[in-house]
């Protein structure tokens, strides 16, 4: 197939800009270029001889617009060679009447579609249920949706007819994501959701919490901080402690370098011996006295040599408090009369 340089220029346009609403004047024209009397079959549209870009049409509700309906608009922009994808988008009372309250308004989820790089038109207030006159209007050649039924009160299936009218054309869901898994992520972890936004600044009537509930909620938030900053002191200083270790042997070894630079074998044999010198005099006793009161010789203590120490420069003895007087110690003389004085038995010495 042969490709031109204005159909890439073209196709980065479609991508560097937002899809059209179907009453803007733009997609009012291409509406009118399009051919409509002819009918394409399905044959003709997958072997890209309709002559024109196949209309393809996907609706949705497209509610917190994820990678699953990109994926599917992707599907539809890719059923043929040529289409130009028409996406509808219920309203919000529809959509809340039918089917439950969304998460994002009508217009949040009109400009989240209108941006996606597979919609070449977008249309507002899609119905719930496609009818011949809407198909006409739009000049719609083939339906684009998931092969499962979607039942209403009327039918079982809202897009039976067109099925059977060779107009449909299947795409695949994404499983594993969806916007009611989407919900319940949100839901299950509702307490880590609101304590991130009430760290980025919303308040307790933003989140329709009490006032307590938010002051509880913030306090656990600077706990979680604070565990957090400690974790990474604690993985910091793991990262370094081979460092650590490195430099702590490198300092020891010049810490014993240097001792034994100031300290040598023959400095240290000094200091010891200096040492013991002076512990040896100092736990060494002073003489002691003899039982008798008189000091020991110099002569025996020292093997019969005389010493040249005056025995005048001994200290005093201190004589016990209640110890009995020597016989070379005297009482006064008049304490030595009455001791003298002869008391006889005799009794003409008795007073008569």
């Amino acid at each position: 197939m042969e490709i031109h340089v204005s159909d890439i220029v073209k196709d980065l346009q479609s991508i560097c800009t937002s899809a059209p609403f179907s009453d803007d004047p733009i997609a009012i024209r291409i509406l009118h270029q399009c051919d409509y009397s002819k009918r394409i079959t399905l044959d003709m549209a997958k072997s890209g001889n309709a002559g024109r870009p196949v209309r393809v049409y996907a609706d949705g509700i497209y509610d917190l617009f994820h990678q699953g309906h990109a994926r599917q608009l992707m599907q539809a922009k890719s059923l043929f060679p040529n289409v130009y994808l028409i996406v509808g988008v219920c309203n919000d009372y529809d959509t809340h009447s039918r089917k439950g309250k969304t998460v994002m308004n009508e217009d949040e989820r009109y400009e989240a579609v209108k941006h996606c790089r597979y919609v070449d038109e977008l249309v507002r207030d899609a119905p719930w249920e496609i009818d011949e006159e809407y198909l006409a209007r739009h000049k719609i050649d083939f339906i684009a949706h998931d092969d499962i039924p979607y039942g209403t009160d009327d039918c079982n299936d809202v897009y039976a007819p067109w099925k059977a009218k060779g107009m449909f054309a299947a795409t695949q869901r994404t499983e594993g994501v969806s916007t009611s898994d989407i919900v319940a992520r949100i839901v299950r972890d509702y307490d880590v959701y609101v304590r991130r936004n009430l760290a980025r600044g919303y308040s307790a009537k933003d989140l329709n919490i009490s006032y307590l509930s938010e002051k509880k909620i913030k306090l656990q938030n600077k706990m979680h901080e604070l565990k957090d900053k400690g974790k990474k002191v604690i993985d910091s200083i793991g990262e370094r402690k081979d460092d650590i270790i490195a430099k702590w042997e490198e300092k020891s070894r010049d810490f014993i370098e240097n001792f034994l630079l100031l300290f040598g074998k023959e400095r240290l044999t000094n200091i010891w011996n200096e040492s013991k010198d002076r512990i040896m005099n100092a736990l060494s006793p002073p003489s002691s006295p003899t039982r008798e009161g008189s000091p020991v010789s110099n002569h025996s203590m020292n093997g019969g040599e005389s010493s040249d120490i005056d025995e005048s420069m001994q200290p005093p003895r201190k004589t016990s408090r209640y110890e009995s007087p020597s016989p070379s110690n005297s009482r006064p003389s008049s304490i030595h009369k009455y001791y003298n004085n002869d008391f006889s038995d005799d009794e003409d010495d008795l007073p008569k």
